[in-house]
């Protein structure tokens, strides 16, 4: 008897053959050795059946057929790789054929990409293993197939899965065709297009549009305010200093109404009175209330995700969310790096027992040679288990993405970009092992009359891991010399110092900025909140808008169907007139999709069910009450005429771009 493996594409399956010292012929869409077959299923074999496959009615879209509420769902093949499922089928049933290791994608889509094939191809009761890896690595891929476990442990994930596919089909097809048909016409006569346009909906998809056309919204109601900081130039022997008003409690602007903030008027006027009381009778003197120097550590990042990595080569290399996955999963399987598609920016406690493995091989990396050396010379890496970068809480499927130390060699035959992008995984990894990054915070504060002037200064004592993680930060000149410092520390309360100048600083609010690629996908990880700070991040991470996997795929689409328009340069998104239009409709029709907690709790809830703390069933029923609800709610709506009122509004933002 012989066992099958079936993996995702031909690539892998040779590597598992080479893993498993597995001497395969190449058959036709298959390998197949003495006691093995290895075989692929290059993506979906399978996929769901459109409406008019129950009913050769519903091909045409009418209100009265919707809301569509299958209750047995239909599959088929997809006819252009019929060829190789007939193939996988063929194996999967073959009689000399007793064990089948699942190998494909370790995730919820890769699950379902198996499951759809065991289904449509009436498998028999045999003994099916999961093969659940983290790298394509020789070690990684023999401790897969040795561990594998029975398949029907991963049967929640396998409900997720069905769940999530069941889940974008129903909202694509009603709420598309319901807008579709109620507001087509009218949408195409706005657009000068003489025909019905199709209102394409996803349950993500919409969401994340939202997202844009809001921030769009934002930027163009935002009214600029003016302010004034008041500035003071200090002489300390020779030395200018420069202080900032602020008004701390005892000032006589204490949270007044004419300030912006706490250290800005809102009038020129206000700020020049205030620099003219401070002059009166004080002969040009202030005097020192406190200098203090502290100290201030900076811990290395946590690792890379899938998203911290695309929102870091949207910035640094300009690429799309779609073409940093692509250089990653070829990283990947070059066994240069772990799994991509992961949300967890931590490691497990079982592979940081290993990770002296791969540290050592970036030993051979040149680049990083030496900090690898001097982690396992200092042996650094022991102990890592009880720091924030071990969490076993904190993973679902798979550990961050860190290099794994094999196949260095190949490094200089791979793209620049690829090079480019392991250096930063690299680099990230190697930080967590370094030492923080030491800074001394001196701090002046002046008093004349009432008010209080603050100076601040940050210097850098010891890079720490800045020197790993981004060597242009330790080429960074202090802002302060010893001897200068010493002179700021020296100064004690109520000494009196030489103000050259009081002077006003103009400054104005700025807009929120525009999404680009990569702080879009940002958002879409912390259910539609853009949080800057990386540490912040971090903290409060919580249920996310679509996955690792499907996040990227979804602004593609978006720009695919013309509703945003993404700049290759800059990698800016913005939405397009058509974008705006389609938003205005769900906003009137079907307002919930728009809500980025609301798309969050239903992937929240997909979650439950692969935990399988919810059942299949109880988040199908509130599935499919949501989707009749609602359509029947567009079937009874009328917003024609708003629509031409909203289109008015805001063409006109788009005359020259639509």
């Amino acid at each position: 008897m012989k066992s099958l493996f079936i993996t995702e594409k031909p690539s892998v399956a040779r590597e598992f053959a080479n893993a498993l010292n597995i001497n395969a012929s190449s058959k036709n869409g298959y390998l197949e050795g003495d006691k093995a077959v290895i075989t692929w299923c290059v993506g979906h074999l399978v996929t769901m059946s459109y409406p008019d496959k129950y009913d050769a009615a519903l091909k045409r879209w009418q209100l009265e057929t919707l809301p569509f509420l299958p209750k047995e769902w239909k599959y088929e093949t997809i006819p252009a790789v019929k060829k190789q499922f007939d193939i996988v089928s063929g194996l999967l049933n073959r009689e000399d054929v007793d064990t089948i290791y699942v190998c494909t994608d370790s995730g919820r889509e890769g699950e379902y990409i198996y499951r759809l094939v065991d289904q449509q191809a009436q498998v028999p009761h045999k003994n099916k293993k999961r093969v659940w890896i983290d790298s394509q690595t020789k070690d990684e891929v023999i401790r897969g197939v040795k561990e594998a476990k029975d398949l029907s442990e991963y049967d929640n994930l396998a409900s997720a899965a069905y769940l999530r596919a069941k889940e974008d089909y129903l909202m694509g097809i009603n709420f598309s065709r319901v807008l579709t048909l109620k507001y087509g016409w009218a949408l195409g006569n706005c657009m000068n297009q003489k025909k019905s346009v199709v209102v394409a909906v996803g349950r993500v998809m919409t969401c994340v549009l939202g997202m844009i056309v809001n921030r769009e919204r934002e930027i163009r109601d935002f009214v600029p305010t003016p302010f004034y900081k008041v500035l003071s130039k200090i002489d300390l022997d020779g030395m200018e200093v420069e202080s900032e008003w602020k008004a701390v409690k005892g000032s006589n602007y204490f949270e007044s109404p004419l300030l912006y903030k706490d250290n800005g008027f809102l009038k020129k006027e206000e700020a020049e009175k205030m620099i003219a009381y401070l002059e009166d009778g004080t002969n040009h003197l202030t005097k020192v209330e406190s200098s203090s120097k502290r100290q201030e550590k900076k811990n290395p990042p946590l690792l890379y995700n899938l998203a911290e990595l695309q929102n870091q080569c949207s910035k640094m290399f300009k690429l799309s969310p779609d073409e940093t996955l692509k250089v990653i999963q070829s990283l990947y399987e070059k066994k240069l790096v772990t799994y991509p598609r992961t949300d967890a920016r931590v490691l497990s406690t079982a592979v940081s027992k290993e990770i002296a493995k791969n540290i050592s091989g970036l030993q051979n990396y040149g680049p990083l040679s030496g900090y690898a050396k001097e982690i396992l010379q200092k042996k650094s890496y022991q102990g890592l288990a009880k720091t924030k970068y071990v969490d076993d809480k904190k993973i679902t499927d798979h550990y961050a993405v860190i290099p794994t130390g094999q196949g260095i060699g190949s490094i200089g035959n791979i793209s620049q970009m690829e090079q480019k992008v392991y250096d930063i995984i690299a680099r990230r990894f190697l930080s967590i092992f370094m030492p923080p990054a030491v800074y001394s915070k001196i701090k002046l504060v002046t008093k004349t009359k009432e008010e209080s002037f603050i100076s601040n200064f940050k210097i850098l004592v010891e890079p720490g891991y800045l020197k790993v993680a981004n060597q242009k930060d330790t080429q960074k000149n202090d802002s302060l010399s010893p001897e200068q410092i010493q002179k700021i520390l020296s100064l004690k309360k109520n000494m009196e110092l030489s103000v050259k100048e009081y002077t006003i600083k103009d400054g104005t609010t700025t807009p929120p900025k525009r999404y680009n690629s990569g702080s879009l996908i940002l958002a879409m990880e912390n259910a539609g909140q853009l949080i800057e700070d990386e540490e912040l991040r971090a903290q409060i991470k919580g249920s996310g808008i679509g996955t690792s996997a499907t996040r990227a795929e979804i602004i593609k689409k978006l720009v695919t169907n013309r509703y945003i328009k993404l700049n290759k340069k800059t990698q800016i998104v913005t939405p397009t007139l058509m974008g705006e239009m389609i938003y205005i409709v769900v906003g009137a029709s079907i307002r919930p999709l728009l809500n980025p907690e609301l798309t969050a709790s239903w992937e929240k809830g997909l979650n439950y069910v692969a935990q399988g703390s919810v059942s299949e069933d109880e988040y199908m029923k509130k599935l499919e009450s949501f989707v009749a609800r609602r359509t029947d709610s567009v079937k009874n709506s009328n917003h024609q005429n708003a629509l031409r009122q909203a289109y008015s509004q805001v063409s006109k933002y788009y005359v020259n771009n639509k």
